[in-house]
């Protein structure tokens, strides 16, 4: 399987200005990026939660 190029990610890129305009690119950045962190946190608060069980 290929992996993504520079090329693949500048048409990407390009196709996601066209769609969403270039002031709520970063808009949509922060919010995948708030969302990813609580994932994240989310994860890590169920490992502690199943230690607490497990003692």
């Amino acid at each position: 399987m290929r992996s993504i190029g520079m090329p693949e990610l500048l048409i990407i890129l390009a196709i996601g200005v066209l769609l969403f305009g270039g002031r709520k690119i970063p808009e949509l950045a922060k919010g995948l990026g708030e969302g990813i962190r609580n994932f994240k946190h989310a994860l890590k608060g169920e490992e502690k939660t199943e230690e607490k069980k497990q003692a």
